[in-house]
């Protein structure tokens, strides 16, 4: 099923002004674009849990503080903070910080993607009912850390504003989905601010599943490497604020690029396996870029879902050649999953902050660990840290259960 979002003349455009993100490279974008430029690598042995008994060991782990915002957060309310919501706000402060929006706003919608959300209290509530069923000690907060909202609203009242909230849990998929239905709100006319991101923390229910599923590396995550053998997983987010060019100009905003096309498509291929052509892949980048009225030559960067296991890359790799075409040699690919692992429902609005990166400052992401190109990949591959010339910029993100979305950002000058 396809899902276009096709622009017309007289619907707004849709402006970034703010743009937080926090990775294993580090919080902020300063340290994260000068990580990903130069293709700096984060996954080290995870220390969070014990994975002695696990195939792999490994993951790009942040080393979240203790503290966040201590400043607008009381330390009685910063034990109800579990990584997840400490990553999220750290984003939201940068984003809200830089876009120049004021405290106290009404109405103004807050859309996150995420798949595990408040996990790790999750776990704990478990640990604790097993461990001391008699004892409900903490229960009630780990019951409430645990649910999605919880972390949302631990954003509003942060930073002061009302409005729609809503949490898009869509696999892998959940961080450009938030952003991309963002961008539909302003489009429509619902909304002249968005407020958008997704995030997730490692957790080791999570860690341990992929690894029973044999889907992490236990070497190295070589995205569309022909020897590629697994996924690293890691942890971060990245937040948005987004509006409208009319509501940028009258406050004089910095404007970091343009949102100006997504594409949704799914597909019921496979639990957890992506069409082997890419079906549902090509529709989303050509329901995106038809949006976004581009062609495929225009394109000049394409930040892939390329998560490195055998499966995906061949799949997407199949949905570039063939929405590119002729054009496929000139379009240079790479996954920055690379860099910072796999960071599930926050990887799609981190890789938005990422083409945001290569937009303004001009140069491409590499991905050092690549040692064998993929042989069916007919696009060149950044291998190298790179200077480019970027106006367009692709980002793919593709979620179990076949849901795919592509967003396509435009360089502001």
């Amino acid at each position: 099923m396809l899902f276009p979002f096709v622009a017309s003349s007289t619907q707004p455009r849709v402006v970034v002004t703010g743009a937080g993100i926090v990775t294993a490279l580090g919080f902020g974008w300063r340290a994260n674009a000068e990580g990903f430029r130069a293709g700096k690598t984060a996954i080290r042995p995870i220390t969070l849990f014990d994975v002695s008994r696990q195939r792999t060991k490994t993951g790009a782990q942040m080393d979240v503080p203790e503290t966040v915002l201590s400043d607008r957060i009381l330390p009685r309310d910063q034990r109800r903070l579990d990584r997840a919501a400490k990553m999220l706000l750290l984003a939201a402060n940068e984003a809200w910080n830089q876009s120049g929006w004021v405290y106290g706003q009404q109405n103004l919608p807050l859309v996150l993607g995420t798949t595990s959300g408040g996990m790790n209290f999750g776990e704990a509530y478990y640990r604790q009912a097993i461990g001391a069923p008699s004892s409900d000690r903490g229960q009630a907060t780990r019951v409430d850390g645990y649910q999605a909202q919880r972390q949302a609203l631990e954003v509003t009242s942060v930073f002061q504003f009302e409005g729609p909230i809503t949490i898009i849990a869509n696999a892998c998929a959940s961080g450009a989905n938030s952003i991309g239905h963002a961008w539909d709100l302003i489009r429509r006319g619902h909304a002249e601010r968005v407020f958008t991101g997704g995030y997730d923390a490692i957790s080791q229910m999570v860690f341990g599943g992929f690894d029973s599923l044999q889907a992490l590396s236990p070497t190295t995550c070589r995205p569309f490497d022909a020897h590629r053998n697994g996924l690293a997983l890691g942890e971060g987010a990245a937040m948005l604020t987004i509006e409208t060019l009319d509501s940028a100009k009258r406050r004089n905003a910095q404007i970091l690029g343009e949102i100006v096309g997504y594409g949704a498509a799914t597909d019921a291929h496979h639990l957890t396996q992506p069409h082997p052509n890419g079906d549902a892949a090509l529709a989303s980048m050509t329901a995106a870029c038809a949006a976004a009225k581009v062609s495929p030559n225009q394109i000049n960067y394409i930040n892939a879902h390329g998560t490195g296991t055998p499966l995906n890359d061949s799949a997407e790799a199949a949905a570039i050649n063939r929405w590119a075409g002729a054009d496929a040699k000139n379009v240079p690919v790479s996954s920055t999953k690379a860099s910072i692992g796999h960071l599930l429902g926050a990887a799609g609005s981190v890789e938005a902050v990422i083409c945001l990166m290569a937009l303004r400052e001009q140069w491409l992401p590499p991905m050092m660990t690549l040692q064998t190109p993929e042989p069916t990949c007919a696009f060149p591959l950044v291998r190298q840290p790179t200077e480019a010339k970027v106006e367009y910029a692709l980002t793919n993100s593709f979620g179990f259960g076949g849901a795919n979305a592509t967003l396509v950002l435009r360089r502001w000058q």
